[in-house]
């Protein structure tokens, strides 16, 4: 039965339909890693065929991730998303720490890195006398605070603008593709390089899945919105999928577009690879204004998650697993304020502290180790509570929640293997979660001086 616009838990309300849900999830996956992580991924595996086949494994692994979570979100279908689901298959710590991962790797980094491509690619197109490296910081600390005061506005007025965005960056995408391929000044020959399969085998290609897993992560972006969802047995697990399928087929033509637009040594290690490409394409003039839209196209990206990250927080918040002021709903505009400011202020010293680089990396690892354990938990609810209704199954299941965890586990061991210091920082991330989950559940409980804010 379709589920009307009621509050549901603290006063959230109900108001969300599929198409603006399928707006919020392509804003979410589309953003910095699609503009910016090809010219690392061929820097790595230093054949174009196999750049693409990265794109494609990592999204059929997206694909598999999203067929599960669409089960789980119909199941549940409330605020937090993956918090909620590790709850109820693995208990209150694993859901805490995947809670604290969401505020640090899942959301609040991805904000910084993608505000800061965004400063980066308009400081690029700024006159060179005015060009200069605390522009791109600046840029991104106006954009995480603009945004941030619009959603404090509401779910309803923060969606439709959302919305707009959204099918303003999804037109000049097709644009860059369709007019790009026919028109632009590019060559197929860029493709002439054999593929090797061992390349696929490799550790270079495991380890640039990572960058692959960031510019995908997202495809989940409505199960964090479960409590404000409309009919989401039916909605949560469509707007998924389909979201997935059609982001997966943005990515590979976008890929082809750019190495049909510059050549693949020419694309080692450039970050602003859009704007490259269009330049190539179509000429400095055209190819400028592209690389501008380019830009702009990534602020749906941060709108998408300053939405729904928050939400995630208000469900610890309500468990009573972290500062009772983050369940505190706005009674105008019905949103978790404070924790939609929570989120910014730590994106914000995000941007001030580090690289993008080093933020992709942080945030694909952590992202691939804490969706998986959330599919395995679904596994462990299948055996241990298999009479529960589930309004949507897997497609697959067994096979296709398998693959999604061994294949990211693949990504996670050469990703160690080949990148300690990231390693080394999610486990920093993961002991201080451990730590705070202790002065709010565990032995340190009433012992320590903000006892009286729980």
């Amino acid at each position: 039965m379709a589920q009307t616009s009621q509050p549901s838990g603290n006063n959230l309300i109900r108001q969300l339909t599929l198409a603006p849900l399928f707006f919020i999830i392509v804003a979410d996956m589309v953003g910095s890693g699609i503009f910016t992580t090809s010219g690392f991924i061929i820097q790595d595996v230093k054949n174009p065929s196999a750049m693409l086949l990265c794109w494609f494994i990592g999204g059929l692994l997206a694909l598999t991730g999203a067929l599960c979570y669409g089960e789980l979100g119909a199941m549940f279908p409330a605020a937090g998303g993956d918090y909620v689901f590790l709850r109820e298959s693995f208990g209150k710590r694993i859901a805490f720490l995947s809670g604290w991962i969401s505020l640090w790797a899942g959301f609040s980094a991805p904000i910084a890195a993608v505000a800061i491509a965004f400063g980066n690619y308009f400081n690029g197109f700024l006159p060179i006398e005015i060009q200069s490296s605390t522009i791109p910081p600046l840029l991104a600390i106006c954009v995480i605070v603009i945004f941030t005061l619009v959603h404090v506005q509401g779910l309803s007025f923060g969606s439709k603008m959302h919305s707009v965005i959204t099918l303003g960056k999804i037109l000049l995408i097709l644009s860059l593709i369709v007019i790009g391929l026919i028109w632009g000044n590019g060559s197929f020959q860029h493709f002439n390089a054999p593929l090797n399969y061992s390349h696929i085998f490799s550790e270079n290609f495991a380890s640039s899945l990572i960058f692959v897993s960031f510019a995908y992560s997202g495809w989940n972006a409505s199960v964090y919105l479960g409590s404000e969802i409309k009919n989401p047995e039916r909605n949560i697990p469509a707007s998924i999928i389909t979201a997935t399928l059609f982001v997966i087929c943005i990515y590979l033509l976008l890929n082809i577009v750019y190495v049909y637009a510059v050549h693949p040594n020419e694309m080692y290690g450039v970050e602003e690879i859009g704007s490259l490409a269009a330049v190539n394409l179509f000429g400095e003039k055209i190819g400028s204004f592209f690389g501008l839209a380019i830009a702009f196209c990534l602020l749906s990206s941060v709108s998408s998650m300053i939405m729904i990250g928050p939400r995630v927080y208000f469900a610890m918040s309500q468990d009573q697993l972290f500062f009772k002021i983050f369940r505190c709903i706005n009674k105008t505009h019905y949103v978790p304020s404070y924790a939609i400011i929570l989120q910014a202020c730590i994106s914000i010293a995000l941007v001030l502290t580090f690289t993008f680089y080093a933020i992709l990396m942080y945030v694909g690892f952590l992202i691939v180790i804490f969706s998986s354990l959330t599919v395995l938990g679904m596994l462990i609810l299948r055996l241990k509570d298999p009479d529960r209704p589930r309004p949507y199954k897997t497609c697959g299941y067994p096979f296709t929640p398998i693959l999604f965890v061994i294949g990211n586990l693949w990504i996670v061991i050469f990703s160690i293997k080949n990148n300690f210091t990231v390693f080394f920082w999610g486990l920093a991330t993961v002991a201080a979660g451990w730590f705070i989950y202790e002065c709010f559940e565990g032995r340190f409980k009433n012992k320590l001086f903000f006892s009286k804010w729980l």
